[in-house]
């Protein structure tokens, strides 16, 4: 999470504009009827906002304007499917703001590099998986949730420090080569976090999971004898 002293107004602005149309859409997406309709989605939006917002409050605050927070916006994607997830990051936002840990005018830039980048890359690991329609329940636990979450991680970095150096307002340390063996530091928790809560929803709770064919995951095998359809 960047301050909104390290970014200009240029990009402050930018950030906004991407992401209010976005977050409009998503709004448009959401299908309202079936969440007021229907009290366990409710309860699955309530608490992922809650859960959400919990795990970013847990975060090193450096005195430079930087927060570090786990992101954990893959298991939220696979639960609550896209529109919605969208949707909760922004209530989890409001939530920091209210608090005063995150700034009101940096709402857009970090809802662009913290929401709708994971949110993005999620999705289209998911459409990728869903396409090539493979029947063992792994490959979706580990594309979708290990890998997805490992690469939204990487991004964000990535791209928070691109921001930061086109800004020019943040002096990037000398030893910025060294960053790379961090990486990994970084990538591998937010890989786990949400690769094991997917894997723990997949085995006990799979019809929470928006994004998980269940029909397909938890058929039954074929056998040699049995009738093909």
């Amino acid at each position: 999470m960047i301050s909104a002293a390290l970014l200009s107004p240029l990009t402050l602005g930018a950030g906004w504009l991407l992401y209010v149309p976005v977050l409009a859409w998503a709004v448009l997406r959401v299908r309202w009827v079936e969440l007021f309709t229907d009290s366990r989605r409710q309860h699955l939006l309530f608490g992922t906002v809650f859960a959400l917002f919990m795990l970013w409050l847990v975060r090193r605050d450096f005195d430079t304007g930087v927060s570090y927070h786990f992101i954990g916006m893959t298991a939220v994607t696979l639960l609550l499917d896209w529109p919605l997830a969208i949707v909760g990051g922004l209530l989890a936002q409001l939530g920091l703001v209210a608090l005063g840990r995150q700034d009101l005018a940096a709402m857009g830039v970090n809802g662009a590099l913290l929401i709708l980048l994971p949110v993005l890359v999620t999705e289209c690991c998911a459409l990728l998986v869903e396409r090539a329609q493979p029947r063992n329940p792994f490959v979706y636990i580990f594309c979708s949730g290990f890998f997805a979450a490992a690469l939204s991680a990487l991004l964000c970095l990535l791209m928070g420090l691109a921001l930061l150096w086109f800004d020019e307002r943040f002096a990037l340390p000398e030893w910025l080569e060294d960053f790379v063996g961090y990486l990994w530091l970084m990538i591998f928790p937010e890989a786990f976090i949400n690769g094991m809560l997917v894997s723990a929803l997949v085995v006990f709770c799979p019809e929470w999971l928006e994004t998980f064919n269940r029909t397909r995951y938890l058929s039954a095998p074929w056998k040699d004898d049995d009738p093909r359809p």
